[in-house]
């Protein structure tokens, strides 16, 4: 005897799912931004420098100088040479008061006074060292700055923002079905 056999088809269930993702755009635009730097204000002041230069001495030293200076320096060594000549003239007169004692005065001044003594001989630097003076005031500078500051202007802009929500649709692609047939051997198949 046959038994008859059980034939099963079935078809799963499938499900489809659309995603339409969602859209942002967020923009920033730049801000509008202003800056002016006014310029300093600079004022500068300056004192000259000075040099001072004395020769006088340096041109006394050559004897080149001032006639009233001239004058001057005459009657000094005149009124020099008259204290000398009266200084030597007691000092003789002296030396003759006391002839009593050793010594010849006499031919000792007459010696002096017919012979004046010798020049020295040596270098003399004309002018003198140091005798050109110098002075020097330098020159000052003054710098006075004033400055300003920067003036700035800033406008900022809103932040542009776009955005497009996304989709999810669900729907069956296909649905579940199943069918039994009972086959017999020799007949025909039967659906349950």
């Amino acid at each position: 005897m046959k038994m008859p056999q059980l034939r099963m088809q079935s078809q799963m269930a499938q499900i489809e799912i659309q995603q339409t993702p969602g859209k942002q755009v967020i923009r920033q635009p730049k801000a509008d931004i202003s800056i002016q730097q006014p310029k300093p204000e600079i004022r500068m002041r300056t004192t000259p420098s000075r040099l001072t230069i004395d020769q006088t001495k340096a041109f006394e030293d050559m004897n080149l100088m001032n006639i009233l200076k001239r004058n001057e320096k005459f009657a000094q060594e005149g009124k020099q040479a008259v204290l000398d000549g009266i200084a030597r003239r007691a000092q003789q007169g002296t030396e003759l008061m006391k002839i009593e004692h050793k010594g010849k005065p006499a031919i000792t001044q007459a010696v002096q006074n017919a012979f004046p003594p010798m020049k020295r001989l040596g270098i003399t630097f004309i002018p003198s060292p140091f005798s050109v003076k110098t002075s020097y005031q330098p020159s000052q500078l003054q710098i006075d700055v004033k400055t300003h500051r920067p003036i700035t202007k800033a406008r900022p802009k809103q932040v542009e923002h776009d955005y497009e929500k996304g989709e999810v649709n669900i729907r069956m692609k296909q649905y579940q079905h199943l069918t039994i047939e009972v086959a017999y051997p020799d007949e025909e198949a039967q659906n349950v």
